[in-house]
């Protein structure tokens, strides 16, 4: 660290620790019946419906989690693996995978039941959304630093880190082929 920087570090005040939270203290698990009204023109669910349930799971997760508001910033690879039918039970699972300053990684699996039978529920989608903890005036606030408790949690974290680093990544990238386009004259 130079001098200059350590006495930038000295001068500013120290935030104060946020303690930890566990995985499980904010996992939760929205449950849906899906109608006809949620339907697409091929008759089975529309894909919008279930992205407003990972939406709405996810953002539920991130309050709990930041205990506060928060925003979604992104969704990352949304996949629909089977089609929901009218009469699906769904089951949107989500958890904090991973936490920053004052974002939030959710990752968040979807499930589908028949309503009438008693067959185990088939994952039909999955998906990872990054949320920003806001206080009142739209600001970003800090966020406690999530705990993982099993091995499948410690996994669930480190690949949100590549994630995380993948994403920063491609919009350093598309900035700088922007700027390098206008100053090209390109695109001005």
């Amino acid at each position: 660290m130079t001098d200059q920087a350590e006495q930038a570090s000295a001068a500013r005040p120290a935030a104060p620790e946020i303690p930890g939270k566990p995985t499980s203290a904010s996992r939760t698990t929205l449950s849906h019946i899906m109608t006809h009204s949620d339907t697409n023109l091929l008759g089975t669910v529309h894909g919008g419906v279930i992205m407003k349930l990972v939406d709405d799971a996810a953002g539920a997760v991130a309050g709990r989690h930041s205990g506060g508001p928060a925003v979604t910033a992104s969704m990352d690879e949304m996949a629909f693996l089977e089609p929901v039918r009218v009469g699906d039970l769904v089951h949107v699972k989500a958890q904090v995978n991973w936490t920053g300053r004052s974002s939030m990684e959710v990752g968040v699996r979807v499930l589908a039941e028949r309503w009438n039978e008693s067959t185990p529920a088939t994952q039909v989608g999955s998906a990872y959304l990054v949320f920003a903890a806001v206080d009142a005036d739209g600001k970003p606030r800090t966020v406690p630093p999530v705990l993982p408790e099993t091995e499948r949690d410690q996994r669930r974290y480190q690949e949100a880190q590549i994630r995380r680093t993948h994403r920063l990544a491609r919009r350093r990238a598309i900035m700088e082929l922007r700027e390098r386009r206008v100053a090209e004259g390109f695109d001005a």
